[in-house]
């Protein structure tokens, strides 16, 4: 049996024919300080429109200065300080790249303002200025016991994002964020571009300071939300997005392209994206136009029918979308040239270029509504932006991917009938990119290294708001070949924010899971397969994202700000409010045939989800082993997880027909499932207060105490739209097994299965609306998790191992020979056992002390092997090497 069906109790699914394409509501690029504001699609408005509120409340502002000298403040919140200084007396009203909202309500604040020193002062901070040109010693803010004085630069100790990973073998330097572990961080706008009133572009006065300061103290999540109430929330992604993308840097023709959709079709593998890189397009061009790298007429020879490749991509259920290298303008060989000159009222006599200008209002009109709708009018329904040539243009200030993010995204409204929403899909152009989604980061190389960063940089990016990185996942260039690091990848892939397989040109360097070894085939087909049956879930969290701000990734000291150990695992992170991922990057170890990752618990009880017969015991550090079919996710008691357990899987991200709630016991657990309306109302507008109103929501409850479970009842937008339909549910209790005469009584009248480490109830079809009552099903009081079995698990784990026999009575003695000394003194003995790998001793060490709750566990007793033989020991406070080596023998 699959490690995944120990989730979804359902095996790897064929593909089929899905209903139409789904269409929702789109929302506008920007959004109000509460909500994205949505579009009427009928009255779409053009590419300059978007949300915006730029000018500061007037009681929250405090002004002053002489001639040469000038300064402003805004409070915007008691955390949130803007903070400008001038020569001309003149002040930025206008909506920067970043600041979209800057009228709040006015705080509680107080004033100093004498001749030459003007204080500031709220609940939280104490600004003290000397009223001249800002300095590290005449302008200072006190938080707490901190204080910051003023650079020029921005600052935020945890970590940002980056523009791109292109060539990275490894880490990369981040840009700051706005969450610091001193009481402040810091974010200088004075450099960003500008928008005027009527949305094109603008630029700065140079010399002007302008920057915000937030004094959050730790209060992670509090910045955050001020933060995405400064820049506008994070958009709802279409639902397809969540799903499978296949991407490859490779010459594929039409035919080719097809009968690779339908392989993946063939193998039980479901797709919602299919991405064409840049072959698409004429590439070998006579060399007086330059390089094929800019193209945008479609390459015959391998497309003859543009059209009919398009329309069997949708056909199959899949949105598409197409590389553009924009740098080069258009040229004369293009089959468009002529049609956008004559736009542009350009010369076309002596076949001159249309150079690229993102300047220019006049050519992004014609790039859009000329040369592009043509292309989208044929069926591309959104844009691969892949700029790579810097941050200059013509006007000093304009940065060429700030502008194609920003129009690319709001002409993407034209689409919303084929694409949902809104969408572009580019690089990370600095603070405020966060609002067009979705991120491409470039092309990394394969390697351990790489991999190893992905985890951090992802979760970082929530630091500066920015939720929707799209990886290569599996890497795209150089480094070699391995199954392990593949599949590592794919399963970092599956929790991730988008899962979008890609590759450069190369005979040997391609991510069909087909193409590896039978083992790990099965495995990447497998989690494919189960990010799709995720997408119940992602979808929810992607509502939540947007209105919550609360991004699906999420650094672990965002929960736990004031615990220093979060700030110790950068590659372990949330993944929605109760899963804890700790990414598997390093290849197994070849005697414990695991991979290992070092992970820190918070407080509570934890079930792994592909390992359901452990249960962790938190608040500490622990070493977690996995082979290669399983990834560490971690969840909480009073946890829920609705999957689509629908038996056969389609391409596209189609309404489950069936859901399996995954359930761990212990605690009250709530999810609110959120869907799109119905399909005759998922284009309709809906003027609702709360926009999370307008989607389809079921609300799922457990009661810990009596043991209820209750669904329902589905509600929607749209009261007169109701029906009897039904959905198949079923329940799993993830981690939870129970006696014979409890199965029996468990759910009578209801098929109970008992699969490996946890118990599945089909409850059948439930009426999806019922205006009286939800379905209940009580389950019995008080359940909790099973208590580990650490014997087995420990013999399981020395079995497999591969090792001296000798060695393997050795290491079991140490953990079941009850009468050769105490718990600690047997404990002991394992650690100093000459001759064994540490790795082995780790992997034993792990299941013995996991559960507080079983007689003679180890917990609060364990000793954790190292390289240097040394002793690191679980409990907080204890000293630890920062790194464990599996291989080393001690």
């Amino acid at each position: 049996m699959s490690a995944l069906s120990f989730i979804t109790g359902a095996g790897r699914s064929k593909s089929s024919s899905p209903a139409a394409p789904m269409l929702s509501r789109s929302t506008a690029a920007g959004t109000s300080s509460s909500s994205v504001s949505p579009v009427n699609t009928d009255t779409m408005p053009d590419r300059y429109s978007f949300p915006s509120n730029p000018s500061a409340n007037p009681k929250a502002i405090i002004t002053g200065g002489t001639k040469g000298n000038h300064y402003r403040f805004t409070i915007l919140t008691d955390r949130l300080i803007r903070y400008e200084w001038s020569p001309d007396g003149g002040f930025e009203d206008r909506v920067s790249t970043f600041a979209l909202f800057r009228n709040f309500a006015a705080p509680a604040f107080r004033t100093v303002d004498k001749d030459n020193r003007l204080e500031i002062i709220t609940d939280q901070f104490h600004l003290e200025y000397d009223k001249k040109k800002f300095s590290s010693s005449g302008f200072s803010v006190k938080v707490g016991n901190d204080e910051w004085r003023y650079d020029g630069n921005s600052y935020g100790d945890l970590g940002g994002t980056a523009r791109t990973l292109d060539g990275a073998w490894g880490r990369v330097d981040l840009e700051p964020g706005v969450l610091s572990r001193r009481a402040y961080a810091v974010l200088d706008d004075s450099k960003s571009m500008l928008f005027d009133a009527d949305g094109w572009i603008a630029t700065r006065k140079p010399g002007r300071v302008d920057g915000y300061i937030f004094a959050y103290n730790g209060d992670h999540k509090a910045a955050i939300k001020d933060f995405y109430r400064l820049s506008g929330n994070q958009p709802v992604l279409p639902r397809w997005t969540l799903g499978n993308w296949w991407s490859r840097y490779h010459e594929y023709s039409a035919e080719e392209y097809i009968g690779l959709m339908d392989d993946f079709h063939k193998e039980g593998v479901p797709l919602s994206a299919a991405v064409i890189d840049m072959d698409w397009h004429k590439v070998h061009i006579p060399s007086k136009y330059g390089s094929g790298w800019t193209g945008y007429s479609w390459n015959r020879d391998l497309f003859p029918q543009p059209e009919k490749f398009l329309k069997q991509l949708h056909d199959r259920k899949l949105k598409v979308t197409v590389n553009d290298h924009p740098a080069d303008g258009i040229r004369a060989f293009e089959d468009q040239y002529k049609e956008v000159a004559k736009a542009l009222n350009h010369d076309t006599s002596h076949e001159e270029p249309i150079r690229f200008d993102c300047c220019s209002r006049k050519f992004l009109d014609a790039y859009f509504d000329v040369l592009k709708v043509g292309l989208e009018k044929q069926g591309i329904d959104f844009w691969w932006i892949d700029w790579q040539q810097g941050t200059r243009s013509r006007i000093p200030g304009v940065d060429p991917l700030w502008v194609l993010n920003h129009y690319h995204y709001l002409t993407s409204r034209r689409n919303v009938k084929t694409i949902e929403r809104p969408i572009t899909f580019s690089r990370y152009a600095g603070a405020g990119s966060h609002r067009y989604p979705i991120g491409f980061s470039g092309d990394t190389q394969i390697s351990w290294a790489g991999l190893e960063f992905q985890p951090e940089f992802t979760a970082t990016a929530s630091n500066i708001g920015y939720g929707w990185w799209s990886h290569d996942i599996g890497g795209h260039w150089g480094g070699w070949r391995s199954n392990q690091l593949t599949v590592r990848w794919v399963q970092l892939g599956v929790f991730s924010p988008i899962l979008r397989l890609h590759s450069t040109k190369s005979l040997w360097n391609s991510k069909e899971p087909w193409n590896f070894e039978s083992y790990p085939s099965r495995i990447i087909k497998d989690f494919l397969v189960l990010r799709h049956r995720l997408i119940p879930y992602l979808y929810t969290m992607n509502i939540r994202a947007a209105y919550e701000s609360e991004p699906l990734v999420q650094p672990m000291y965002w929960n736990h700000p004031h615990t220093e150990e979060a700030y110790r695992v950068p590659n372990q992170y949330y993944f929605g409010p109760n899963l804890i991922v700790a990414p598997i990057t390093s290849p197994d170890d070849g005697i414990t045939l695991t991979s290992s990752v070092k992970t820190w618990l918070p407080e509570g009880r934890f079930v792994s989800l592909f390992s359901p017969h452990i249960a962790y015991t938190g608040n500490r550090h622990i070493q977690l082993h996995r082979p290669l079919d399983q990834i560490p996710v971690l969840a909480k008691e009073g946890t829920i997880v609705p999957l689509d357990s629908t038996s056969t899987l389609s391409n596209g991200t189609p309404t489950p027909e069936e859901i399996t709630v995954l359930l761990v016991v212990g605690k009250d657990a709530r999810f609110d499932l959120l869907e799109e309306p119905p399909v005759p109302f998922r284009h309709h507008e809906n003027p609702h207060d709360d926009p999370r109103k307008d989607f389809t929501s079921t609300p799922i409850f457990w009661h810990q105490k009596p043991g209820l479970l209750s669904i329902g009842p589905e509600t929607t937008p749209y009261s007169r739209y109701h029906s009897n339909r039904l959905r198949h549910w079923k329940v799993k209790l993830i981690g939870y097994t129970a006696t014979k005469a409890h199965l029996e009584q468990l759910a009578s009248g209801y098929k109970v299965t008992e699969v490996d480490g946890s118990i599945e109830i089909d409850l059948g079809p439930v009426f999806r609306w019922n205006p009286h009552a939800p379905f209940e099903i009580v389950l019995g009081p008080e359940l909790q998790l099973d208590v580990l079995d650490f014997k087995k698990q420990a013999f399981d784990r020395i079995h497999r191992a591969e090792g001296w026999y000798d060695d393997k009575d050795k290491i079991w003695n140490c953990v079941a020979d009850t009468n050769s000394g105490s718990v600690q003194e047997r404990v002991e003995r394992l650690h100093h056992l000459n001759g064994v790998y540490a790795s082995l001793k780790n992997s034993v060490m792990e299941v013995w002390a996991a559960d507080e709750r079983a007689e003679g566990t180890a917990y609060g007793k364990e000793i954790w092997t190292n390289t240097l033989g040394a002793e690191g020991r679980g409990e907080l406070g204890k000293t630890e090497e920062e790194d464990w080596d599996d291989y080393v023998l001690v």
